[in-house]
């Protein structure tokens, strides 16, 4: 499963055509009690520590309302930011940046905030050999965003979709009639793709072995069994815990000698980084 670099340009500048639309709509009417030919500069601070990212959404923002704007950047996507730290300057005309400030913001703040949360998970488990991965608990629309900003707070990207990596739950298992027919149909339906199966216990775990699938998600597992499952594999495939993960149980978990940690909170209860703009 690939692990995203920066979007596409093409995937930014969607993301910013909709949320601009969204916001200013048939025109900013505020901006517009400002004189046409005024002009300004302003500074973007950060009320608290954190872990910046989105600087291509920011970018794109003024570069789609006003070529005129200058965007000069105080700190680089992945960097640590501390309160008070000014994180980039504006100039230009002082419409476009009322304009665009809150777009720009917005993006700004969710995925600043989805990489502080990440770093903070991977703090949690260093010194381990665990890999922590997202999950499709994304905000609609911003999947390839949000997977950014993982990779910027030091975590790992599980599948982008549906369409990259199988992964084959219970009720896929059902509708297949077992593990085995799941796994050998996955095969065939698209050949070289990953080959995930979620298991819920030790029995349906050596299934899963047996069908020579890729990895296998153990379904809440206790500690217990997730040791058991490590030993039972011995290496010949990945192992991935899910399900009952938070900040107090994570290290527990990392040390039971799984490979992957999928935690949905990554990009499901992040909490947006408080930034503000101020005119200069």
């Amino acid at each position: 499963m690939t692990q995203p670099s920066l979007p596409h340009q093409d995937t930014v500048l969607t993301n910013v055509r909709a949320a601009l639309a969204e916001d200013v709509g048939s025109g900013d009417i505020t901006a517009a009690l400002i004189p046409q030919g005024n002009t300004a500069s302003a500074r973007i601070i950060t009320r608290e520590h954190g872990i910046l990212c989105g600087q291509a959404w920011v970018d794109a923002v003024f570069a789609e309302l006003d070529p005129l704007v200058q965007v000069l950047w105080q700190c680089e996507d992945g960097q640590a930011i501390a309160a008070g730290d000014t994180l980039f300057t504006l100039q230009g005309p002082a419409r476009s940046l009322l304009t665009g400030e809150r777009c720009a913001l917005n993006f700004l703040q969710l995925l600043s905030g989805t990489a502080t949360t990440c770093q903070r998970y991977a703090d949690l488990v260093t010194g381990t050999a665990v890999k922590l991965l997202d999950t499709r608990k994304t905000v609609p629309g911003l999947r390839l965003a949000q997977k950014y900003a993982v990779a910027c707070g030091g975590c790992h990207n599980h599948r982008i979709g549906l369409f990259d990596a199988f992964l084959i739950k219970e009720n896929h298992i059902q509708a297949c009639g077992g593990i085995a027919a799941a796994v050998q149909a996955a095969h065939s339906v698209a050949p070289g793709k990953p080959v995930e199966v979620e298991v819920e216990s030790l029995e349906e775990l050596q299934q899963a072995l047996e069908a020579a699938c890729d990895r296998v998600m153990l379904d809440n597992f206790s500690l217990q069994q997730m040791r058991e499952a490590v030993a039972i594999t011995n290496g010949r495939l990945e192992l991935e815990a899910s399900g009952n993960v938070t900040e107090a149980t994570l290290r527990g978990i990392a040390e039971t000698g799984v490979d992957y940690i999928s935690i949905g909170a990554l990009t499901k209860d992040c909490k947006a980084l408080d930034l503000s703009m101020r005119l200069l």
